[in-house]
Formats: C-alpha cells, structure tokens, sequence
C-alpha cells in the first residue's frame, strides 16, 4: 500500500483549471484497482490519494500521468505503508485488491 502525498506548487484557482483531467486521471486509476481512497488537503495545499500495487516503481509510473504533474503543477511524495492493524473491513478491502 501506498500514501501519495501530492503537493501544490501554484495557486488553487490554476489547480481548478486542471480538476477535470485531473479526476479523469483519477477515475482511471479507481478502475484499474489500483486507487482505493483519495481526496483534498486541509487547508487546500495538495491531495492525499491512498493507492495500491506490487511495486513503488508502478505507482511512480501512474503518478507521471496526473494533469497535475504533467502540467507542473504540483509534486508528490509516495510513502510505502504496511498496515499492521486496521478495521476488519480494511483488511478484507485490501485482501479483495490483493
């Protein structure tokens, strides 16, 4: 499992102009099976998309296609994560993707 932290580097209202590609971005990946949660930053300074796949290099892969980075917009830094303990609904959610 992965936790991509994406990072703006301009404004929300330049943000905004690539929103459209940007979930059509997402909705690719949610598809795929390979994005399981994702959503803004409090206060709006980027997105958090919580994602799957067998490898980092993978998700570097999928990363290189957002809007966002394309257009150099906005960074991110993919953190790997190994849950050791969550709700038993987590667990069958990750067990079904696996």
């Amino acid at each position: 499992m992965y936790i991509i932290d994406i990072i703006y580097k301009v404004s929300t209202t330049l943000i905004d102009q690539h929103m459209e590609a940007h979930i059509a971005f997402l909705e690719k990946h949610y598809h795929s099976g390979n994005f399981i949660a994702s959503g803004k930053k409090e206060p709006r300074t980027g997105g958090i998309i919580l994602a799957i796949a067998e490898n980092k290099k993978i998700i570097e892969q999928i990363m290189a296609q957002d809007p966002f980075y394309i257009n150099q917009l906005a960074d991110w830094n993919i953190i790997e994560f190994k849950p050791t303990k969550s709700i038993k609904a987590f667990t069958a959610l990750l067990e079904g993707c696996a």
